[in-house]
């Protein structure tokens, strides 16, 4: 299917905003860290589920030990260290300056993937590239946070900011190498998913907050919906497709596409919490959307 590899990224993105304005709403009740662990619990549920009824077994045990390897570290790096290092991020600095600091994934992987697979982008690509991500950086760079936001340490924020941005991109450069020869996006998710929730899991266990979790959402049945809404969206259906779009696109293209998300809330944010949107955000917004079309052109 021509431009699969494009509709996949896209439909990332826009998994991924819905799924962020979910995650805001439960992060705010009990926390980021507990959103974080649950979200990758749920996910894995429903991903043994899926594989289970397409391919008759929970996880792909019939892949060979080097795709476990490569999408195991994958998962941990991009899913359970990567989340961790940008929610540090956002606390620290504040959700403008971390979703900016987040953008420079599609950077971190254009090179990585040069590098390592030798990837090479042609001019047009770059062009593209280089709009859409300053469209993003005028979006988010417009948006004026609450004044209540919390900050902390903002040279820690912002380091921990990069770190996010790397880790995603790594996660991804990973995830191609353990998914060559058109392996399932969703069988590699299952493996990505069952590292993440081990990591981030027995961290728990070793922090002492297992049972803390637990007892945080006990008693609240709406969160625990929004958290296994939110886990089908993102982590199952946002990170597939995520999978699918890097299969078929180069990695720099397909970061490029799912750094779209701040610009996706905009519409939502407008139409759904009527919130008021600035010249400066619209034409961020036709920026990014030049970028997305001369990547598609290209």
């Amino acid at each position: 299917m021509k431009f699969l590899g494009e509709i996949a990224a896209l439909a990332t993105a826009v998994f991924f905003a819905m799924t962020a304005l979910i995650f805001t709403s439960t992060g705010r009740s009990v926390g980021s860290q507990i959103t974080n662990r649950m979200r990758l619990l749920f996910a894995l549920i429903y991903l043994i589920v899926l594989n289970l009824i397409a391919f008759h077994e929970p996880l792909p045990f019939s892949a060979d030990s080097s795709r476990w390897l490569w999408l195991s570290l994958s998962g941990i790096i991009g899913l359970s260290l990567g989340d961790a290092f940008l929610f540090q991020s956002l606390v620290s600095v504040g959700t403008r300056l971390g979703s900016l600091l987040l953008s420079l994934a599609p950077i971190f992987g254009s090179i990585i993937a040069w590098v390592f697979f030798g990837e090479i982008l042609t001019f047009w690509q770059i062009t593209g590239i280089i709009l859409a991500l300053a469209g993003i950086a005028w979006v988010v760079a417009s948006h004026e946070e609450a004044p209540d936001t919390p900050h902390g340490n903002t040279r820690r924020g912002v380091i921990f900011g990069i770190l996010a941005g790397l880790g995603q991109a790594v996660g991804i450069v990973l995830s191609k190498q353990g998914m060559s020869g058109n392996f399932s996006p969703f069988q590699a998710n299952a493996i990505r998913m069952l590292a993440a929730v081990l990591f981030i899991w027995v961290w728990a266990a070793f922090r002492g907050e297992t049972g803390s979790t637990f007892r945080e959402l006990r008693g609240k049945p709406r969160i625990l919906g929004l958290l296994a809404l939110g886990a089908f969206i993102g982590p199952v259906l946002g990170v597939s497709s995520s999978l699918l779009a890097i299969q078929h696109i180069e990695i720099g293209i397909a970061s490029t596409l799912i750094a779209l998300t701040p610009v996706i809330i905009l519409p939502i944010s407008y139409f759904v919490f009527k919130e008021k949107i600035g010249w400066q955000a619209i034409l961020g917004t036709i920026l990014a959307i030049a970028g997305v079309a001369v990547l598609f052109l290209a």
